[in-house]
This record gives structure tokens, C-alpha cells and sequence, in this order.
């Protein structure tokens, strides 16, 4: 895991582009035009992943599944059997709670949405997530405290062994299917939910998709969005990698 975390860094923005430069910088002497675009691809990547402009248009691209409107959510009992929140990664210790490993914001905008979902429709609640850094909690576990302790929404299944999107899917289904659970509403970002939505599909779910935080929409920003932004490197490092997902989980599995 550790040599497949390093790689993917690498080959991932803004790594990609860091090693561009480098290259740009080693080259410079002994094949000069080679340089040159290398610093080009680099230095024009680095900018790219910074505007806001950028994410708009590249999300408005991914996030092709419509959101749920408020109208349904009292009627989700009728489509679905359960609710299944998937997994965003961790904080690790943080000192404003005790160094006790919390949620991250991602998860939490997860949780909100997939809350209010089940305070609407009286769907039980599945939280899909294994361990991050090697080390329990579970991101399944933390999930279902913080919808407890936050949300007063109390959550029936944790599959706490998954550790992609795939494994969500297959994880969740050994546990729901031989309840005869077959239907359920698959809350995750919604730049995330083309691919969730594929993997529950593959694993034998009816899935009701339940976006959240959607990217695609019009983001405010001063100068049309045209001025580097460090959020908004982030955000187009998840959509990027999201790109990447799709194509690979329809090579791979």
C-alpha cells in the first residue's frame, strides 16, 4: 500500500507536474526543446489545476446525475430499503477533540445530506468505509458516531473492511443482499456518484443516486474565475482523479 500511495502520488496532479518541472530543469543543457515543453506542460498544469473556471467546466462534465429534489426525500421508502453513506477518509487526531481521529469535511457533507435523507423517509442507514492509515477506527465507525452524536440519526450496518469505491459496492452487497435488501439510496459527492452508482449496479443494487456538493455550478469567484486559487487545486485534484477512476473501474472490473 505505502509503494502504491507514492506512485500514485506521482503520476497524479500536482505531482505529475512537479516532475515535469524537474525535468524541465535537468534537460535544460542536453536537449533543450525537450526542456521547454516539459516546462511549458508543467508550469501550464500547475496554472490550470489553480482556477476556478477550471473545476466549473471540468465538474459540469462528471456530475451528469441529476440531484434528488426535496419533494422526494419524504417518498425515498417507496424506491429504496436503505440508505448507504459512502466513505471520504479521516482526520487523524485532532486536538479539538481529545486527539480522538475525526470525519473529514467531505464525510460530513455526507453525512448531513444522508441524515435529513433518513430523518425524511424513516431508511435504515449503512455506513461503507475500512480503515485509513492502516489503524481502527474504521471510517464506517467514525461515520456512524458522528451521524449519532451530530445528527441524532442512529446508523444499523457498518462495513468497515472497504478501501475503494468497488469494494464499497461488493462489501455493502454481502451484507444487504442476503437481507433482501436490493434497493438503496447511494449518498456520496456528486462528482463521486457516476462511478458509485456504476459499482452498486455491478453488485446487484437498484440504486437510487443522492448527490451532494456538487462542484459544477457557479462558483462566485472574482474575475470569472480566472485567478489562481488554492481550493481550487484541490477540487480539480478530485476531479482529476475521479476522470481516472472512470475510465480505470470500467478497464478493471
Amino acid at each position: 500500500m505505502p509503494f502504491r500511495f507514492f506512485i500514485k502520488q506521482w503520476l497524479m496532479p500536482p505531482g505529475v507536474f512537479l516532475l515535469l518541472l524537474i525535468a524541465a530543469w535537468w534537460l535544460r543543457r542536453s536537449w533543450p526543446r525537450t526542456a521547454r515543453l516539459c516546462f511549458i506542460a508543467g508550469l501550464g498544469g500547475v496554472w490550470l489545476m489553480s482556477l476556478p473556471v477550471v473545476v466549473q467546466h471540468v465538474a459540469q462534465q462528471i456530475e451528469t446525475v441529476a440531484p434528488l429534489s426535496m419533494d422526494e426525500w419524504s417518498t425515498l421508502a417507496t424506491r429504496a430499503d436503505a440508505i448507504v453513506v459512502l466513505g471520504s477518509g479521516r482526520e487523524r487526531g485532532d486536538p479539538a477533540w481529545g486527539a480522538q481521529d475525526q470525519p473529514t469535511g467531505v464525510a460530513l457533507e455526507r453525512m448531513r445530506y444522508a441524515a435529513q435523507l433518513a430523518k425524511a423517509s424513516g431508511l435504515p442507514v449503512l455506513t461503507s468505509g475500512g480503515l485509513h492509515y492502516g489503524s481502527p477506527p474504521s471510517e464506517a465507525r467514525l461515520m456512524a458516531d458522528s451521524m449519532q452524536r451530530d445528527f441524532g440519526v442512529s446508523v444499523r450496518w457498518l462495513e468497515e473492511e472497504s478501501r475503494t469505491t468497488w469494494e464499497n459496492a461488493e462489501l455493502s452487497a454481502a451484507m444487504l443482499l442476503p437481507r433482501g435488501i436490493k434497493r438503496v439510496v447511494v449518498v456520496t459527492q456528486a462528482w463521486h456518484m457516476q462511478r458509485s452508482v456504476w459499482s452498486f449496479r455491478q453488485a446487484g443494487f437498484e440504486v437510487v443516486p443522492a448527490p451532494v456538493g456538487f462542484m459544477g455550478i457557479d462558483h462566485g469567484r472574482p474575475f470569472g474565475g480566472w485567478l489562481p486559487d488554492a481550493k481550487a487545486m484541490w477540487q480539480n485534484g478530485q476531479l482529476f482523479n475521479e476522470t481516472v477512476g472512470l475510465i480505470g473501474y470500467r478497464v478493471f472490473y
